[in-house]
Formats: C-alpha cells, sequence, structure tokens
C-alpha cells in the first residue's frame, strides 16, 4: 500500500487500491449507529395512511424505487433507494433500554454473568489482524457513554480481550468548527504516525460540502477515509452521549431527552440524509462500495403514538436499517410492518440476522466458535444472514 495518504490519487489509481486491498484481506464494514434509537415514522417505514396520532407531523415522499416510500426529510436516500436496500422488520424481546439493544445490534448477543460478546470489529481484530500498522477495527470518535444505564453497550472486546478493542479518536471532537482539524490522532502510541495524520481538511472543498460540514458530515467522511487507507471495521456513534441533548433518542422531555419529531425534520434528517449520501456516492465512485457493508439503524425503534411532548418513547417491536455495498443487492425492502408500524407483519428480522449479515459480507461464518482468554469457546451468534439481501 506504500504511504497511507490518498489524497492526490486519481480516481483510477484510487480503484487500483481498492482492489489490491480487497484482493489482499476482504472487504470492510461500516456500522453506522444511529444511536439513541432512531423512529422508524420518520425515517424509512413512513405510514402515511395511518392516524393522525401515528402519523406525526411529516409526510412521505416517493424514491427510485416505485412503491417505496421514506419521510419527507430524506429526499437525497430517496433519490438512491436504487442503491441501497431496507430492512424494516428488526426486532428483539430483550428489555426496551439502550444498552440492551446496543449489545445485541453490535455483538449478536446479551451480555451475561460470563462476560460481554465481542462486537463484529474485535471478531475481525481476532482473525484478521490488523493491515501492517493499519488498525482492523476503529470507533468514531468514541466509545458511548451516558445512555441511561451502567452496563456494557457492546463496543469492547469483552472476551476476546483488551488487545482487540477498537482503536478511537478519544482527544479529538467533532463537534468542533467546520475550519478545525477533526483528525483521528491517538490510534494508539506506537502505530504508524502517518495514520495518525488522516484528517479531513485536506479533502477538497466540494467533497467536504457534500457530506456537510456538521457532525454527522465530518464522522461519515472520516470513516470513508479509514476504510480507503485500509481498515477493517469502523463503527460511527453519531452520539456517543445520549443525556439532555438533541439525539435521535426523542421523547420530548426538557431536561433529559430534549430531541422531538421537529428535531428530526429540521435539525437530525437533513445532517443525515446529506451526510449518508454523500457517503454512498463516495465509496461508490472509489469503487469501494462493492466491498464496503454500509449498515445505518439504531439500538430499537419508537412507539407508534406520539407523546404529549411531541415525541415518541422506546420500541422493540419493529423497527429499520439501511444496508447498501458489501455484496448486497440494492433496491429492495425486507420485511413489512403492519398499518400502525409497531410489528412485523411479514418477514420479521432479529437484529441478531444483520449481525450475521455483517459477518457474511465480512467473509466470516457467522457460526464459527471463538476460544475467550480463558480458554472456553463461544459462537459469533446463534443467526443466520439476511439471505434476500444477497439474492
Amino acid at each position: 500500500m506504500g504511504s497511507l495518504s490518498v489524497v492526490g490519487l486519481s480516481l483510477a489509481e484510487q480503484r487500483a487500491l481498492a482492489s489490491a486491498r480487497t484482493s489482499s484481506g476482504g472487504g470492510s464494514c461500516i456500522l453506522i449507529l444511529m444511536s439513541g434509537g432512531p423512529s422508524q415514522y420518520e425515517t424509512f417505514d413512513p405510514k402515511p395512511d395511518a392516524p393522525a396520532w401515528v402519523r406525526g407531523p411529516s409526510r412521505s415522499i416517493a424514491t427510485a424505487v416505485p412503491g417505496v416510500r421514506l419521510n419527507e426529510s430524506l429526499p437525497r436516500l430517496a433519490e438512491r433507494m436504487n442503491r441501497f436496500s431496507l430492512v424494516r422488520t428488526l426486532h428483539h424481546d430483550a428489555a426496551p433500554i439502550h444498552e440492551a439493544g446496543l449489545q445485541l445490534l453490535q455483538t449478536g448477543h446479551l451480555a451475561g454473568r460470563g462476560g460481554q460478546y465481542p462486537p463484529v470489529g474485535s471478531v475481525v481484530s481476532q482473525l484478521h489482524g490488523d493491515r501492517g500498522r493499519i488498525p482492523a477495527f476503529v470507533t468514531l470518535p468514541r466509545l458511548l457513554t451516558a445512555t441511561g444505564v451502567s452496563a456494557s453497550r457492546g463496543q469492547t472486546a469483552g472476551f476476546l480481550g483488551s488487545q482487540h478493542d477498537p482503536i478511537t479518536a478519544l482527544d479529538q471532537e467533532v463537534d468542533t468548527a467546520p475550519e478545525e482539524p477533526t483528525a483521528v490522532r491517538n490510534l494508539a502510541s506506537g502505530l504508524d504516525s502517518r495514520m495518525a495524520g488522516i484528517s479531513v481538511t485536506d479533502e477538497p472543498e466540494h467533497i467536504r460540502r457534500s457530506y456537510g460540514e456538521n457532525r454527522f458530515g465530518r464522522l461519515c467522511l472520516q470513516a470513508r477515509r479509514l476504510v480507503e487507507c485500509g481498515v477493517r471495521c469502523v463503527t460511527i456513534n453519531l452520539f456517543d452521549e445520549l443525556a439532555g441533548r438533541i439525539t435521535w433518542d426523542c421523547h420530548g422531555h426538557a431536561e433529559t431527552a430534549p430531541a422531538t419529531l421537529f428535531s428530526y425534520r429540521d435539525l437530525l434528517c437533513p445532517q443525515f440524509d446529506r451526510a449518508v449520501s454523500a457517503l454512498l456516492d463516495d465509496l461508490e465512485q472509489r469503487d469501494l462500495l462493492r466491498h464496503t457493508l454500509v449498515a445505518a439503524t439504531g439500538e430499537f425503534g419508537r412507539t407508534a403514538k406520539v407523546n404529549t411532548n411531541v415525541g415518541r418513547d422506546h420500541w422493540t417491536g419493529a423497527w429499520s436499517a439501511l444496508v447498501a455495498g458489501g455484496g448486497t443487492v440494492p433496491g429492495q425492502v425486507i420485511g413489512e410492518t403492519d398499518p400502525l408500524g409497531e410489528t412485523p407483519q411479514k418477514r420479521p428480522v432479529h437484529v441478531g440476522e444483520l449481525v450475521a449479515t455483517m459477518y457474511h459480507s465480512l467473509g466470516i461464518d457467522p457460526a464459527r466458535e471463538l476460544e475467550t482468554e480463558e480458554g472456553k469457546t463461544f459462537r459469533l451468534t446463534e443467526h443466520t444472514p439476511i439471505g434476500e439481501l444477497f439474492s
């Protein structure tokens, strides 16, 4: 791979680099973790024919795939619906708290008395290792904190040992002014210093603008750069803490979870729409998308009934995910919820199946067993990949 800098490479050179990387070590995965639990109604599964107390303040719009509609706050993604697929019937039956959903979404298991199961990136680190001195697993910008309960959030290596924890950008703020550097600077002492210098500030201005010069945009652009340089797994925590700030956790409680459905309409969805659309465009133009699975979802969905604060509350019965690249077939909708969007009506998909899908795209058998530091064995997941995404 030579120098890790990709700035200044021609498109042909970038594609050659991507091809060489793929042939020498498999694909990559970007998990866009919509931490807080986004509403399916205000994103990927609007219910335009439902009663007003379900529909909320937004309308739905047509997409590039006939018959498929998205929330009106996602117009760019609607135009690109033929380049990704939706899974509309994710669910689990664990406690409706952030921590349980975060564990299941990232590891396929609930943590138990024996300890915590590893997320996909830690397993990739254990099985395939780093690419030279490029880490296998990076979490942007830092690990989750303050999600409500003091419990595992599924983001560290658990059974596999701390040597397979993700590298983070802990000492860098991404909520800074657009002109300030947003670099991954602490990819652990001893790692190649060139890796620590990857920053979005030397990207062409039109690229930065295409993503949006805000938190979501900078994180998605960083993820593209990391994958381009050989990082196998990137988790983007769109919010790394939830308490007392505008996030996808839209209870409308002024002090603890102030976001409302108007926050989705006016802020969160427009920024998400722009950043993820640009990421898909950028990966495809660089010939990286076919080898990079991109999944965007949260740890659960939201209730059908809009609460008195113009928000929605936790709901594990059904929610949605966007899935693109990594060998998947675009333009599909997997599963269908009931008319109120509360439960799967066709093809229920346990959230563990999405974890198995990530493993499958990375060339790892989800049924594989690994050994813990204590010499015990565990199965990566009890679930199978979402087969429809690959056929």
